[in-house]
């Protein structure tokens, strides 16, 4: 389970402050597969690092009985002048996994050649994102965290990632947060709406959408959550 207790983040902004979490409490089953939707600029990306504890609240605290991946394909965790095998060592260790095992199976999954061994700034966006995907397959957690769906590069190497990711989906769950309905009925059960700094969870991904398309269908809805 993820616990919400009394959590609130807020930005600055030229309009002025926007609160992005407004004092949630709220249990997050995962057990279950949850999709998020909202807006754009809604918060959901924050959510995700709240969640993945990459960000802190300003107020509250969040607790997780679960182990919970980093976004998948996220590269900001790479350190730019260490090699990408260095980089899947470095994360191994962090981790608690076999060093080489990891290795062994990001050097074979990304398929980098010999770019491999060298610096990770000196990767193509593409080099980046196959390296984001291969450390994040390599490593096994209950709760995946996805931003924004999947994508990955070409076609051939991101059908291996949705391979891949969907053996995960037999012993793990997901937190996907999205504004693309399709994807959620695809691979969620579970659903939850993020909007004005509320999040509002419902047992059926179905209802989640329909709520999800009230807000959408509401022309000054985007304006509002400013104060």
């Amino acid at each position: 389970m993820i616990t919400f207790e009394d959590v609130f983040i807020s930005y600055p902004t030229k309009f002025g402050r926007k609160v992005v979490i407004d004092n949630l409490s709220i249990v997050l089953d995962t057990r279950r597969s949850i999709g998020v939707l909202g807006l754009n600029g809604s918060g959901k990306s924050t959510l995700l690092r709240l969640i993945g504890g990459s960000e802190l609240p300003q107020r509250g605290r969040i607790r997780r009985d679960v182990s919970i991946s980093f976004p998948l394909g996220y590269t900001g965790c790479f350190a730019g002048n260490m090699s990408g095998r260095e980089n899947a060592a470095f994360l191994a260790r962090v981790y608690g996994y076999n060093v080489a095992e990891v290795v062994d199976f990001v050097e074979s999954f990304a398929e980098l050649g010999e770019y491999f061994d060298e610096p990770v700034r000196t990767y193509s966006s593409g080099m980046h994102s196959r390296l984001g995907f291969g450390a994040s397959m390599a490593l096994k957690f209950d709760v995946y965290l996805i931003d924004e769906g999947f994508g990955a590069g070409d076609a051939r190497f991101a059908a291996r990632v949705q391979e891949t990711f969907n053996n995960r989906l037999k012993d793990s769950r997901m937190i996907l947060v999205s504004h693309q309905s399709e994807t959620m009925l695809t691979y969620c059960d579970a659903g939850a709406t993020l909007h004005n700094g509320k999040l509002t969870y419902y047992d059926d991904i179905k209802e989640a959408v329909a709520c999800y398309n009230k807000i959408v269908n509401d022309p000054l809805q985007s304006l509002r959550g400013v104060s």
